[in-house]
């Protein structure tokens, strides 16, 4: 775990203090806006638990230093923080990783991955567990394998190729469930009791934090823990919880005192009086166990509260985001190139007019998209790994990767895998009917894609605000001035001494805007993406603040536009790390992919239609992949053609 700020921990902890008494940007934005009392004091304490995640990273690696915000809003984009290193994929797998994709192999091969009830079979999950699948994020001296974030996503993705729900497990495991939070915040004793057990897979976790009245909105938790001797007593409801069955272990979000916190808490082995599982038909998760719960006076042991050095649960509950978002991306690369390798064989043998459809330019163009997609996921999440192994929060561009992913395998999986096989798609046992709903579940899970890009936007524009607007909402409601007019004399009077540093900012980004980047040699045409994104993130900042100033305090209530802004952002990050990826990967399929997601994104910003010179990249990127020379997809196994002719 990050370290606070160079501080001593008493030092940390008064400081923690006393900013939780200070009132959030949110906060203060709102309420000055006009808002509710009670709708701003919510939505400041999510942002709070945002801002008590912050100071949990040194400086250097909080948000305003991340790569995303510096691009934005610097005058210099630091591509150096864009480039991962070259990946071998095969050294960077442990022996023992190897061996746990070995056996599920022979586990699929063998169709006995799932029991008689189409869960994953507890035998598949001990013998993985020898081999220490559930302790790749643990230290060596808790008994995990110490595995690096790099290292555990590129892991998960080859999971996914042989089972995503497997590969989910393990995230939901190590990256949202017991282990993030037990490793991160729990004292010596908690890690020594509960780390060990975690590793082995003797205690399998999940995270109990949505409640029936409590989605996105956290700070409506009804869930209540009240000490009594050396117990809390829980009272509650929790919903979807995966891996929530009688004798595992979650980390509870519920109110202790009115406010958030977090117990380690081990399911009792059968159901009771103070303890029930909440039964519910889902149709996404179908191959794993998701429950409710619900606790009537179930005692948890008081050594059990995760007590964090700075922040509350929430700061818990936030933190481990990150990791399921970049999972949540890198399980979309394994499941898309196995659409891919499972569209190649049907669009070869369905033949229509005389001719196989892998020919047809139509065809061609699916399986163009389909692989330009696998390229910008794969180059994101590696990118946000290696971000987060370096130190950095990674809040920004987690992010990206996981909306990037879990979209584009929902338009992977419907516009391309769904269409090329027409009605045999929703024939029981074909690869597309059997498994739609965890193909379309990840643009919900660690947070809806559009409900996530207003969080970036308002991560990527707070210090912006602060720095430049909080004061002058502040002026002007010292003065009850509800609607700000820059062109009027008494109100440019007024803020005189707030709107300078603004006014030199704006001449900066408007009249010298043009962002002094260091020059990067890469291959054409990847240079071009590059200068592409560099010039849309040299006009972005001036269009972000031109928002802000323009709407004010009401630009919260301006959702689609700030997801619009939010996307052209994102988009041009993503052509700078999909592009200086396959430059440094020198692979001449992933650069023909990259080439091509970094034309349809050039084409998304500009609304150009696509022409010839777009089709013809589809078609030599297609041809690549049907000559079986882009990422080893002709070694992905591949399921029976339903219903040959």
């Amino acid at each position: 775990m990050t370290q606070p700020e160079d501080t001593t921990a008493k030092e940390a902890e008064e400081s923690s203090k006393n900013k939780d008494n200070e009132e959030s940007f949110a906060e203060t934005a709102l309420r000055l806006g006009g808002k509710t009392e009670e709708e701003s004091r919510r939505t400041g304490a999510i942002d709070k638990a945002d801002d008590q995640v912050e100071r949990l990273f040194a400086p250097q690696y909080k948000t305003s230093n991340s790569p995303i915000h510096k691009s934005v809003w610097s005058k210099t984009i630091p591509f150096d923080l864009f480039r991962v290193p070259k990946i071998d994929s095969d050294s960077i797998l442990s022996p023992n990783m190897k061996a746990c994709l070995k056996i599920l192999k022979e586990r699929k091969d063998a169709k006995t991955i799932y029991d008689d009830q189409g869960k994953v079979a507890k035998t598949v999950l001990n013998d993985i567990g020898k081999h220490g699948y559930w302790g790749m994020l643990i230290d060596k001296d808790h008994g995990g394998q110490g595995a690096s974030t790099l290292e555990f996503m590129h892991f998960l993705s080859n999971v996914a190729l042989i089972d995503p729900t497997t590969a989910g497990l393990a995230s939901v495991h190590g990256c949202i469930g017991a282990v993030d939070p037990v490793r991160s915040f729990g004292n010596e004793a908690q890690k020594n009791k509960y780390l060990p057990k975690l590793a082995s897979g003797e205690m399998l976790s999940g995270f109990a934090l949505t409640e029936p009245n409590a989605g996105s909105d956290l700070t409506a938790l009804r869930t209540t823990a009240v000490l009594d001797g050396d117990h809390y007593i829980v009272n509650g409801e929790k919903l979807f919880v995966t891996n929530a069955i009688c004798g595992s272990t979650i980390g509870l979000v519920c109110l202790i005192d009115n406010k958030p916190a977090v117990l380690i808490t081990e399911l009792p082995g059968s159901e009771s009086e103070s303890f029930k599982l909440v039964n519910y038909k889902i149709y996404a998760l179908q191959h794993t166990y998701n429950n409710g719960l619900k606790f009537t006076n179930f005692k948890v042991p008081k050594e059990n509260l995760l007590t964090p050095q700075i922040g509350d649960g929430l700061t818990i509950a936030y933190h481990g985001l990150n990791l399921g978002r970049l999972a949540l991306c890198a399980g979309a690369t394994g499941v898309m190139k196995v659409l891919l390798a499972n569209m190649l064989p049907w669009a070869h043998y369905r033949h229509t007019y005389g001719q196989s459809i892998d020919t047809r330019e139509l065809v061609k163009h699916r399986i163009a998209k389909t692989a330009s997609l696998i390229v910008g996921a794969q180059s994101l999440y590696l990118w946000g790994a290696w971000l987060l192994d370096q130190g950095y929060r990674g809040e920004l561009e987690c992010i990206v990767a996981k909306i990037f992913g879990s979209e584009a395998q929902k338009e992977v999986a419907i516009e391309y895998f769904m269409k090329t096989h027409g009605g045999r798609s929703f024939v029981q046992g074909h690869l597309f009917g059997d498994n739609i709903c965890d193909f379309l579940a990840p643009s919900i899970y660690e947070g809806e894609c559009e409900m996530l890009g207003m969080g970036f936007f308002k991560a990527l524009a707070k210090e912006h605000g602060k720095k430049y607007f909080e004061p002058i909402a502040q002026t002007l409601h010292e003065h009850k001035i509800k609607n700000f007019n820059p062109v009027n004399p008494a109100h440019a009077f007024l803020l005189r001494k707030q709107l300078i540093p603004y006014s030199f900012w704006w001449l900066e980004n408007n009249i010298f805007a043009a962002k002094q980047n260091t020059a990067y040699e890469v291959q054409s045409p990847l240079k071009e993406h590059l200068d592409f994104a560099s010039q849309r993130l040299t006009e972005l900042p001036a269009i972000l603040s031109d928002n802000m100033v323009k709407h004010q305090l009401k630009l919260a209530d301006r959702q689609c536009l700030i997801t619009q802004l939010s996307a052209q952002v994102q988009d041009a990050i993503t052509m700078i790390v999909s592009s200086l990826y396959a430059h440094n990967q020198a692979d001449e399929a992933v650069i023909l992919a990259s080439d091509f997601l970094g034309t349809c994104l050039n084409y998304k910003a500009t609304r150009k239609q696509p022409d010839s010179a777009y089709f013809k990249k589809a078609k030599n990127l297609a041809d690549c992949v049907l000559d079986g020379k882009f990422l080893n997809i002709k070694d992905i196994a591949t399921g029976d053609i339903i219903f040959p002719y």
